[in-house]
Parts: structure tokens; sequence; C-alpha cells
């Protein structure tokens, strides 16, 4: 199953942008006279191309394969049995033997931490007698889930669960593969086979990590500068 997570602020604030300059846009076209509208034109492309890459673009991705993180300029794509360790900060932090890549969303700030530490607290009571709904048990669970936690600690604890259960199945696999191939080693020539050990592999056998720029901000960079170029030449 495919999860996409983002920070629901940046997502908000880029597509009330996206409205606001498209529809900038078309007045600019209907009403255009001449340099100033060249110049504002290419104001609201340089800001769109920025709220594009730095609101709308970024995301982390949980495929069937592994995560891919999609930063402002470059994505990075890391097989689950390439995960060794997940730990947030102010942002998420997933680290693959010696390389680390940091997830540009979602993050924490500290009045996020400071909500969730408060949420962990237990209720208090006003008076002798309780007013309020008692909660469902599905509410308290739910509300017990993500007691201390923000959003970043709950997607990084979705991505360090996927990334463990990733490398059971596989130990579970290189363990029947070792010895299926133990046994038939035996079959062949008694008390000759060897079996491997299931971790024989190690970092041999896991997918490296992918690195690949980002063609759509690459574009969207080349777009904004065109039309600044275009504002200088009419001006």
């Amino acid at each position: 199953m495919k999860q996409v997570f983002r920070s629901r602020a940046a997502l908000i604030l880029g597509w009330v942008w996206t409205v606001f300059a498209a529809l900038n846009a078309v007045d600019l076209v209907v009403r255009y006279s001449g340099p100033e509208s060249m110049v504002a034109g290419a104001v609201l492309a340089v800001i769109t191309a920025l709220v594009y890459i730095t609101c709308l673009r970024p995301a982390v991705v949980l495929a069937e394969d592994g995560v891919l993180v999609r930063n402002p300029f470059r994505d990075t794509f890391l097989p689950w049995t390439a995960v060794d360790d997940v730990t947030v900060s102010h942002s998420i932090k997933i680290t693959s033997g010696d390389t680390v890549v940091r997830c540009w969303t979602p993050q924490t700030s500290g009045r996020e931490r400071a909500s969730a530490a408060r949420r962990a607290q237990p209720a208090r009571t006003g008076g002798r007698f309780r007013t309020e709904a008692t909660p469902t048990k599905g509410e308290q669970a739910a509300a017990q889930l993500l007691a201390g936690k923000t959003h970043a600690d709950w997607v990084a604890e979705q991505i360090a669960e996927r990334a463990e259960s990733a490398r059971r199945a596989a130990a579970f696999a290189a363990a029947r593969t070792a010895d299926a191939a133990g046994a038939s080693g035996t079959a062949d020539t008694p008390g000759s086979g060897t079996a491997p050990a299931a971790g024989d592999k190690g970092d041999a056998g896991r997918a490296p990590v992918r690195f690949t720029w980002a063609p759509a901000a690459m574009i969207a960079l080349l777009g904004a500068l065109a039309v600044v170029v275009a504002a200088v030449v009419v001006s």
C-alpha cells in the first residue's frame, strides 16, 4: 500500500498561492501594459516556483519496495532492507550505512512538540462528577497511540516498522534458501555440503540507495528564470 506524507500547512499554503498566482497571471495577460506587467509576471513566476519546490513537491512516500524521500531538488529512494535507523529531531533522518537522508517534510516545531507532550498527560477533571462524554474504546486507543507524538514521530514509526518487517521477511527467505541449498548439497555429496548462514550476504545482499535530481523542480526554476529574462529584455 502506497502512503504519501506531507506537511498539511505547507500543502494548504502552496495551493492557496497557486490559485492566487493563476488568477493574477490571467489578469496580467488580459490587462497587459508592457514592462510593468512583465515585471509583475516575473515576480509571480519566481515566487510560484519557490512555493512549488518548498511546499508542494516535498513528501515522504512509503511504497511496497521502499521509501521515497522527495526533497526540494533531489529524490532519494531507500529499499526497506537498506534502512538501518530512523530518528526524529526537528526533521526525520533515515540512516542507511554511512548515508544519512534528511526529510524536508514532515518537520516538528517546538510548539508541536510541547502540544504533543501535553496530550500525553492524563486529563484532569474539574469537579467530583464528570460532565463530558466518555470516549469510546476506539477513541481511547487512538489517543493512546498518538499521545506524546508529533506527526513526524508517527511517520518515522511507520518507516521503522515497515523496514523491520522487510528485514525479517528477507532474513526468513535467506534462511529458507540456505536450508534448501544445504539439503541439496548433502544429498549430492554427503558430508561435504555446507549451508551458508542467513546473514552471510551482509551489505552485498541489499539493494543500494538511489539518488536522482528532480526534473520537475529544475523545470520550475528554468521557467521562472525564462520569465525573469523576458521581463529584463522588455524593460
